[in-house]
């Protein structure tokens, strides 16, 4: 019988899937989500292969347990970021600088890694409320600035973002394609309130 290095049963249990999804994460910063194997995951956290079974009943599983605790994450960076912001417009160009900020460290390769997965089909609906809850902050943002149709902005701004990962990730100078960015989006957003 293994040792429980945890308060509780439930509490040890908790400690190795969050360990698990920890290490799948980190493949899936590697960029390959193929990496993502029940004996990776295993090695990475000190288990054997079979173990992980007691955690999760397949890969699918496991990494629809990787989206869930990612977009939180996600999402609380970039509410960070925008709380620090003392108007609305500032919150625009905080919310874009934050998202380009989690593509530089490395955070938007498990996105691009699970899109690429042969298990993405399984993926999209959790992907799909996590960029729902990742615009929440820009949408509450413009509501603030009067926009009558916030929702919709939010996903044109998006745009501008989505358009800067990629030249990021082209080679792309991070902070001038920032400020760029930032520059395109607050003039978008001012031009909606005639500013």
């Amino acid at each position: 019988m293994p040792k429980i290095r945890a308060a509780s049963v439930a509490d040890h249990r908790a400690q190795q899937c969050s360990a698990l999804v920890a290490a799948a994460r980190e493949l899936l910063q590697e960029g390959d989500a193929a990496a993502v194997t029940f004996a990776a995951v295993a090695a990475r956290t000190g288990l054997a292969r079979n173990s992980v079974y007691k955690y999760f009943a397949d890969r699918r599983e496991l990494l629809a347990a990787v989206v869930c605790e990612t977009a939180p994450r996600w999402t609380a960076r970039i509410r960070a970021e925008m709380a620090h912001a003392r108007s609305p417009e500032e919150q625009v160009a905080a919310y874009v600088r934050a998202q380009l900020a989690l593509v530089r460290d490395g955070e938007h390769r498990i996105a691009q890694a699970l899109a690429a997965d042969r298990d993405a089909a399984v993926l999209r609906e959790g992907a799909a409320e996590a960029h729902a809850e990742i615009l929440q902050p820009l949408v509450a943002a413009l509501t603030a600035l009067g926009d009558d149709a916030p929702r919709v902005t939010a996903r044109l701004l998006q745009g501008f973002v989505n358009a800067a990962t990629t030249a990021v990730e082209a080679g792309d100078d991070f902070e001038a394609v920032t400020e760029r960015a930032v520059r395109l989006a607050t003039a978008a957003v001012g031009s909606l309130s005639g500013g």
